[in-house]
């Protein structure tokens, strides 16, 4: 921990940093205003918001007071003790600037379009220019050099595209400060989660807090560099990076900075109407507490000299070719790895360990994970129904083994690995047969082996887009920056591709293949308000997939904005009843277009079975924190002690934490101490202090 006196001056960025979870954004004030006013750090806003825009969260006391405030991406500095803009900032800004000039050739630049008013002053002009390739934005910067100009061109989260002053970044305007204020730049702190904080964290001397939630162009533009990665996110993880650097010691009682219902925002307030909310009572939390214990029993009984067991052996009577079951699921034990890092216990953590390199030294010279690898017999099976590869095996693999690198601090897989991580991620790139950025999955080729998804498929492509940056964070870890670097450029392509078809919007987009984009696709359907579960050259299926759309934002694909008007949708057409939380919205009926015959194979895929929208308490884990990464703290309690009492009900005894339940009646279904069914849930109460450890702590 870094001596807090080194730090005079702490610089943050505030949309996806400090703002975005209000439950979060109130621990951040309290802890900061906590602080002794002769110890605390001179607090700095840099924002690509206006200064008048972003004094009202001050003013409404979202936010503590800041002794300056950095607007528009660098271009305005206000000082609060003196009550005015430093406009001596300006001679600094003004060469080679000319603002009329750079709206109108910006403006016949195909596909941006102005951001409204308020975004816009005399050293700035912003526009939205959605998924614009680094060609698109080099060509744009050639066309403005051509006429003299000397500017700057700010793009980020595959959206925002800011022309500023050559002068004018958020890193110029802090340098700026602090030699003005005879502030060294090794006193300096920072923060941020896009590409328009780079220039912050690029400071000579400067040390850095990366939030959870970041996009992979601030881990690219900062990959040779020494910063703070936080396991949390938005505001928390501006916590976490403040006490590793010593500057908060002591963090505030989250119980204090709970929502209650009556503070929600106005469009979250209507759903939850009749719903009752409000603190847990002891007797909720004593309930928690025993499913919690009962969850780690059905998770020990899934250890196996080989790792994570699908479920338990012991438990199940197994048959036919129920026998996969005794097996080491790639998918299955690496979402188990990934949701049971943060518990501290020997057993589960070899199991951890055991479970990845089983499946690592199973795996094809060529780079293909095995679906599963038989416990019995130590046989890997390479296939599933139809013997068709299993795609998002490898996938889950390179996610989970990076997530337990950064949680354990253990790089011994990497290293001993390596050459083989590198051919797993070549096999899964050659899945893109048409180099568009994103993977042409089979039928039956993912965790929906028995349902008809092809092509374009929601789950896997946020899966890729994930292990992209985790592969990226791996080579990072190995000191492999330009590798590193370019797997994280590689992310980046993924992500702006999967919200422009899955998204879907009929507002065209100039600079998009046409052939390709949704809105030549879905002319008079009016826009919806999810990730789609399916696209394909000629159709795309408008369903909901929850588990799709829940990934999509806690892997950062979805920022939370988009991750609200999901989460409304899915809330309001009852994903969630009886039991969080169905796969599919709405199921698919015999005679439907979407339906196959096969459908009735073993009674699986009949209306709410199964894929057809059954319940999988795995999924209803993931929701809870989806719920919760939204700041709906008391809303996700709600939804956890929902899942306990279904992880409770068993078709033998209780407390079976089935593998699914029927998408209606909520009757317990599949196999009995399913692995993930338990770690999930697990994770779930982690996150939300349920767990006992958490709980005796209060």
């Amino acid at each position: 921990m870094t001596d807090s006196s080194a730090v005079r001056l702490f610089s943050t960025d505030l949309d996806g940093t400090l703002l975005g979870n209000p439950e979060a954004t109130q621990r951040f004030k309290a802890a900061w205003t906590a602080l002794s006013p002769a110890a605390r750090p001179l607090l700095v806003y840099n924002t690509g918001r206006l200064v008048d825009d972003l004094r009202r969260f001050v003013d409404n006391g979202t936010l503590p007071a800041a002794e300056f405030y950095i607007g528009g991406v660098g271009t305005q500095i206000f000082d609060v003790k003196a009550g005015r803009m430093l406009d001596e900032l300006h001679a600094h800004l003004a060469e080679g600037w000319d603002l009329a000039r750079v709206r109108e050739i910006t403006a016949r630049f195909p596909g941006v379009r102005p951001q409204p008013d308020e975004f816009q002053h005399e050293f700035k002009s912003s526009w939205f220019l959605d998924r614009a390739t680094p060609a698109t934005i080099r060509e744009l910067k050639r066309q403005i050099a051509d006429t003299g100009l000397k500017v700057k061109i700010v793009y980020s989260s595959s959206r925002d595209l800011d022309v500023l002053p050559r002068n004018a970044t958020k890193g110029g305007a802090l340098s700026w400060l602090c030699t003005r204020l005879d502030v060294p730049l090794d006193s300096v702190l920072v923060a941020g989660d896009t590409g328009n904080d780079s220039s912050m964290f690029r400071l000579p001397g400067v040390r850095g807090i990366i939030v959870e939630n970041a996009l992979p162009e601030l881990f690219e533009a900062t990959v040779d560099i020494p910063t703070y990665s936080s396991r949390q996110i938005i505001a928390d993880g501006v916590l976490d990076g403040l006490c590793h650097y010593g500057v908060v010691c002591v963090l505030p009682t989250k119980e204090k900075t709970r929502l209650k219902q009556s503070d929600l925002d106005p469009a979250l307030k209507m759903l939850f109407t009749g719903t009752q909310l409000g603190t847990l009572n002891d007797q909720e939390r004593a309930f928690l507490r025993t499913a919690y214990e009962k969850a780690l029993v059905a998770l020990r009984k899934n250890i196996t000299p080989l790792g994570f067991s699908a479920c338990s052996l012991a438990d199940n009577v197994v048959t036919g070719t129920d026998v996969n079951y005794r097996s080491v699921w790639a998918r299955d034990g690496a979402i188990t790895v990934w949701n049971t890092l943060h518990i501290e216990d020997e057993d589960i953590r070899a199991a951890q360990i055991a479970t990845l390199e089983t499946l690592l030294n199973a795996a094809t010279p060529n780079g293909q994970i095995p679906a599963n690898v038989r416990i019995d017999t130590r046989e890997p099976d390479y296939s599933g129904v139809g013997n068709i590869a299993s795609i998002d095996s490898g996938l889950w693999v390179i996610i989970a083994l990076y997530n337990f690198a950064a949680r354990t601090g253990d790089h011994t897989l990497l290293y001993r690995h390596a050459d083989r991580l590198q051919k797993v991620m070549n096999w899964l790139s050659a899945q893109d047969s048409n180099n568009d950025g994103l993977l042409e999955i089979p039928e039956a080729g993912d965790w929906t082996d028995l349902f008809g998804r092809s092509y374009n498929v929601l789950y896997d492509e946020v899966l890729w887009f994930r292990a992209n940056v985790c592969y990226g964070r791996i080579l990072e870890l190995m000191g492999q920056f330009d590798q590193a670097a370019d797997y994280l450029r590689c992310s980046q392509k993924i992500r702006g591709r999967i919200l422009d078809i899955f998204w879907p919007t009929t507002t065209p987009t100039d600079n998009a293949p046409r052939q390709n984009r949704f809105a030549d696709r879905q002319t008079g359907l009016g826009d919806t308000q999810y990730l789609l579960a399916e696209i394909t050259p000629f159709a795309f299926n408008w369903r909901c997939d929850p588990y799709g759309n829940i990934l999509a934002f806690l892997m950062n694909v979805l920022d939370i904005d988009r991750a609200r008007t999901a989460f409304r949708f899915m809330w309001g057409v009852g994903v969630n009843q009886p039991w969080p939380v169905a796969n599919l919205y709405p199921v698919v009926q015999a005679g439907d277009p979407d339906w196959r015959a096969y459908y009735t194979v073993n009674l699986l895929n009949l209306p709410h079975h199964y894929h057809n929208g059954g319940i999988w308490p795995f999924i209803g884990g993931l929701w809870v924190r989806f719920i919760h990464r939204l700041g709906l703290h008391e809303v996700a309690c709600r939804e956890l002690i929902r899942l306990a009492q279904l992880n409770q009900l068993g078709r033998d005894q209780e407390w079976e934490f089935n593998e699914w339940a029927h998408g209606q009646t909520g009757r317990p279904m599949g196999k009995a101490y399913q692995a993930w069914s338990a770690a999930s849930f697990l994770r779930a109460c982690h996150e939300l202090e349920a767990d006992p450890a958490s709980q005796q702590n209060e």
